[in-house]
């Protein structure tokens, strides 16, 4: 375990008191700790939040074990196919029953909410949880997941989209696959807009002074603003979004932002409340089809491709069955059904051309299936270091009076 991520749990002890919050952003980390916090920090060396280690070879992979029971399933609502066919699909093919819980709403409030049992070793009765990118990269870090056991996980590895191999926070996708991704970008107004918003600038034209809104989402709106600033999210300094946060605070001051929202912003914008925003391309698949005035274009400078991973938390009942779970959505045929009603970025190959014969207008979406060129020339948000997330965190979170 290193420095940083001892430092983030105790970080993340200290925030739990609203007093000692204000003391810590005020002070800064540092001067928060106590001398005892300190000597915590530099003696812990061994801890791994419940996972085992196998000496030098780092945290084991998860075993092979009998496929029974119910497999606990927590996930976003409204994100797998509305009749839920592949899980009846997976309990026909493994004998396991499924419990799928639409209990993530929000990042940061799922996290809350399961801190103190990922802290001592134990999920919740979870088998699998959806996080965001940063999120489960702090996951990663405190040790509060498993890591894959490769020889259970080979049509995964098979089918997954090249440019989701790699990301920033697990490299190696030792403890993370995807479920689905999305582009951040200018959701807008055709009947409204000019012209087409090709570049972040407009969002800033006097023009649309009030009709304007950004995602609450941090790395959303602050990585398309940092990238529209010239500076890639994928190496970019504190300093940097930092200089993204001040462009977006001044805009929200005068007034050209009219709020900050959440999924929210589909109602926004489908009632003309807002013409020009920062949204995600999912939701404006699913408004273009009831409203072609409302499109999605990438700008100029690059979006966001974020993705929301499936992890097996430590002390999971049934990780090896989670696994298989993993390994099942990765067929092409079963993502198909998925793909199809989600309207996300699909992380697996091979389901473009089942969707081809099934519905070419979804087949043929750049929104669903991006071409190569789209998908490298946007960005992936770095993982921040714990002290770098809390300061930008607080600073965006002034910004949009959270």
């Amino acid at each position: 375990m290193t420095f940083d991520d001892n430092l983030e749990r105790e970080l993340e002890r200290l925030l739990r008191d609203p007093l000692t919050r204000r003391r810590l952003f005020k002070r800064g980390a540092a001067g928060a700790l106590s001398a005892s916090a300190l000597a915590y920090l530099a003696a812990c060396g061994a801890r791994t939040g419940g996972v085992v280690k196998s000496g030098a070879g780092g945290p084991e992979v998860i075993q092979k074990s009998k496929i029974s029971g119910t497999l606990t399933f927590s996930n976003w609502p409204l994100y797998i196919d509305e009749d839920r066919g592949t899980l009846k699909e997976y309990e026909k093919e493994y004998g396991a029953k499924v419990k799928y819980v639409e209990e993530i709403n929000d990042n940061t409030e799922f996290f809350g909410k399961v801190r103190q049992q990922y802290e001592r070793g134990d999920s919740g009765g979870r088998d699998i949880h959806v996080v965001t990118d940063w999120m489960a990269g702090r996951m990663i870090r405190l040790g509060y997941v498993q890591r894959f056991n490769p020889a259970h996980i080979i049509t995964a590895q098979q089918n997954l989209l090249d440019r989701l191999r790699t990301p920033p926070f697990d490299p190696g996708r030792d403890y993370s696959m995807p479920w689905q991704s999305g582009f951040a970008g200018i959701v807008y107004r055709k009947d409204k807009v000019k012209r087409e918003p090709k570049s972040v600038d407009d969002l800033f034209d006097p023009d649309y002074k009030g009709k304007v809104t950004m995602l609450t989402e941090m790395r959303d709106s602050v990585g398309v603003v940092a990238a529209s600033l010239g500076y890639d999210p994928e190496t970019a300094t504190l300093d940097q979004f930092m200089e993204a946060v001040d462009k977006i605070g001044e805009a929200s001051d005068s007034g050209q932002i009219r709020g900050f929202t959440g999924n929210e912003f589909t109602k926004d914008i489908t009632k003309g409340d807002s013409w020009l925003i920062i949204g995600w391309s999912g939701d404006s698949v699913q408004l273009q089809a009831d409203d072609p005035n409302i499109r999605f274009v990438a700008p100029e400078s690059g979006v966001h491709l974020w993705t929301d991973n499936m992890q097996i938390p430590i002390g999971a009942p049934h990780a090896y069955a989670a696994e298989k779970m993993i390994d099942f959505v990765y067929h092409p045929e079963v993502q198909a059904d998925i793909a199809a009603y989600v309207n996300y970025i699909c992380p697996v190959e091979g389901v473009q051309e089942i969707l081809a014969k099934r519905d070419p207008g979804l087949a043929s979406n750049q929104l669903i299936f991006p071409d190569d060129q789209t998908l490298e020339e946007a960005f992936i948000f770095r993982q921040l270091k714990p002290d770098e997330e809390s300061q930008l965190d607080e600073a965006f979170q002034k910004v949009i009076g959270a």
